[in-house]
């Protein structure tokens, strides 16, 4: 009696479990489906639970041209998302004992010395006070050439414009932090940047699909690539190569570690899963990468080394990041506390994330 006790109860457990996750795939589905057909997505969703999958789904096309669909192996741009990458070549180099995040930045960059005292710290927390360098090349960059990250540094050296705040003063999230953040893991590595992460992230994760690719600056072919749309003054879908070259995206091509990194919604999971382990790093440098820093003031910056970080009294820790850039919007969301994950990469940049993640939460904890 007991033993068919025990079977029912087990029975009625993985019924109900069953049903939870199959329930979730139908509202997951009718969501994204829904937004599909209001021209609100397009692009590739992955959601996990402890690492399983519950809901993957391709929407639209990766090339209105020929017509090619996006399907689950398709690759994308990461636009910001592609800085927690930045921030773990940097923790790895840290551990390999080739440099100190309390480092000036003019130990590795001494063309930038008069910057004072902004560090390696301040570039990954946001808190060094650098000017944005995408307005900055705006007014100072000949547009016809496609601008590298020692381009920057040498702009910045010839005009000298003034850091925004004293280093660990104020929070202002910073491109240009990340853009010296990978020439720093050039110059400390030797390797070039795209070279570094493969080696010391990418491979050894089996990321196979993950690499960065700037296509106006290194041109090359790419099976399956999702093409960035935006909408023009018309209403139509265009790339934004038809803006000319005096369009940004143009000339500023050639800069890696704010963005570049491409990646699919599979290679995200198994980055994702990586951090759980100590496979790269352990639990003292995940602190870092996960924890919110303060400002000399005691203010919170809400964000760590290439992460946000939240807190909910329902959700409890997330951390995670969003990347906009013209043709693209991504986003990856971390449950920490309760081991959930949320992969969000679309190919057209007028998609808002925020104008549906939150039913994501709610349908994700019922």
């Amino acid at each position: 009696m007991r033993r068919t006790f025990f079977l029912i109860t087990i029975g009625l457990l993985l019924f109900n479990l069953a049903f939870g996750q199959s329930n979730h795939y139908k509202q997951l589905d009718s969501l994204f489906g829904a937004l599909y057909k209001q021209k609100m997505f397009n692009g590739n969703v992955l959601i996990a639970d402890k690492g399983k999958i519950i809901f993957e789904k391709s929407y639209g096309l990766a090339n209105e041209q020929t017509g090619q669909k996006i399907n689950n192996q398709t690759i994308f741009e990461l636009a910001s998302v592609s800085k927690q990458f930045t921030a773990m070549g940097i923790v790895l180099l840290e551990k390999q004992g080739k440099l100190n995040y309390d480092d000036k930045i003019s130990k590795y960059i001494p063309e930038l010395a008069f910057y004072g005292n902004i560090s390696i710290r301040n570039l990954l927390n946001h808190t060094g006070g650098l000017p944005d360098y995408i307005e900055f090349f705006e007014q100072k960059w000949g547009k016809t050439k496609i601008a590298t990250n020692q381009d920057i540094v040498n702009v910045f050296a010839k005009y000298r414009p003034k850091a925004i705040f004293q280093p660990g003063e104020k929070y202002e999230y910073s491109d240009t932090g990340y853009t010296l953040l990978a020439l720093i893991i050039e110059r400390v590595s030797g390797r070039a940047f795209g070279q570094f992460l493969s080696e010391n992230i990418f491979q050894p994760l089996k990321m196979k699909n993950t690499f960065i690719y700037r296509s106006r600056f290194e041109p090359k072919k790419i099976d399956n690539y999702a093409l960035g749309y935006v909408t023009d003054s018309l209403g139509h879908k265009v790339l934004p190569n038809s803006f000319g070259k005096e369009f940004y995206t143009y000339y500023l091509d050639g800069i890696v570690g704010d963005g570049t990194v491409n990646s699919t919604t599979a290679d995200l999971l198994k980055w994702d899963r990586a951090l759980y382990t100590d496979k790269l790093i352990d639990s003292k440098d995940k602190e870092l990468l996960f924890d919110s820093v303060k400002t000399n003031d005691g203010k919170e910056t809400n964000y760590g080394f290439g992460w946000f970080v939240g807190n909910s009294k329902k959700y409890g820790k997330i951390v995670y990041h969003s990347g906009g850039w013209p043709g693209y919007s991504t986003y990856i969301e971390r449950h920490l506390d309760n081991d959930k994950t949320v992969i969000i990469l679309q190919n057209h940049s007028e998609a808002k994330i925020n104008s549906f993640l939150q039913k994501v939460r709610t349908i994700l904890y019922n």
